[in-house]
């Protein structure tokens, strides 16, 4: 399967071929990797990047050239929906960025940054975590994509936007409260 993944500004096309359970040949922009991946917990995953030989192939040459044991990179990452159609918000080494699936074949970033979503949208928790700040009040008029609360959920704070130009019809949490995945955090109408 290729994807075209946009996170922020930059697209990047990616491939992805599974050559075993949980071992997969990535190629990001035409560069191979091979990955090993194993889900840790809901919305985790652990991540072995070049680090195996999958049926113990040839080796890796090392960093001096010089053949040896493969060596990797470890990646634990975190993997949620974002309250905007088509987005996801991706933590990896201390900080959470947006990205994007598909955004331009499907034209998901576009029609939600016009602000076409209809309707009473809530801003759910993506995880569970504690909300940090609340950045609207109710009556608030907001932007599409504008930052309206910071949810901390494994030690990284996510900035949750507004699905759409609106109002905010109502707020339901104050920052230090303990908010489980999927809970309705505010309401955009």
């Amino acid at each position: 399967m290729t994807f075209e993944i946009d996170v922020n500004g930059r697209t990047r096309t990616v491939s992805v071929e599974c050559t075993a359970a949980g071992h997969y040949r990535i190629a990001v922009d035409g560069q191979p990797h091979d990955v090993d991946a194993v889900r840790v917990g809901e919305l985790g995953l652990s991540l072995l990047i070049n680090g195996t030989v999958i049926g113990g192939g040839p080796k890796h040459p090392d960093q001096s050239g010089l053949t040896g044991p493969p060596r990797g990179i470890s990646r634990e990452i975190r993997v949620a929906p974002s309250n905007v159609r088509g987005e996801l918000l991706v933590g990896i080494d201390g900080r959470t960025v947006s990205a994007t699936v598909n955004a331009r074949r499907t034209g998901g970033a576009g029609a939600d940054a016009g602000g076409s979503a209809y309707g009473e949208q809530p801003v759910v928790a993506p995880m569970p975590g504690r909300v940090v700040r609340v950045l609207v009040a109710a009556g608030d008029q907001v932007a599409a994509q504008q930052s309206v609360v910071v949810v901390e959920a494994m030690k990284m704070e996510n900035e949750l936007r507004s699905p759409k130009i609106g109002r905010v019809k109502e707020v339901s949490v104050t920052p230090g409260t303990l908010v489980e995945t999927g809970r309705v955090l505010l309401v955009i109408e």
